[in-house]
């Protein structure tokens, strides 16, 4: 299954942006990790089938109620199994 790296930009720390993708993701079956990023960023990584990264990568593009989301940077990665989806710190 393809794996994807995202970058999130804008307004996405202390928005619950992380707690919010993690409950994303499980409900759409994706598995990887999101975290914080010192420069303010979020960033995830997932694996899942074509369908299911396009629907993250929609949610990804508004995220929770009060995130501002300028800019995603999308970069597709080897395979990467993973067994959840976790929020690293």
């Amino acid at each position: 299954m393809p794996t994807v790296h995202l970058t999130i930009k804008g307004k996405v720390q202390g928005v619950f942006y992380r707690a919010t993708a993690k409950e994303v993701a499980e409900e759409i079956g994706v598995t990887g990790w999101v975290r914080n990023t010192e420069e303010g960023y979020v960033e995830i990584e997932a694996t899942g089938t074509v369908g299911q990264l396009r629907k993250l990568i929609e949610w990804c593009r508004i995220g929770p109620k009060r995130a501002v989301v300028k800019d995603i940077i999308i970069d597709n990665k080897s395979e990467e199994p993973f067994n959840a989806f976790e929020i690293r710190r």
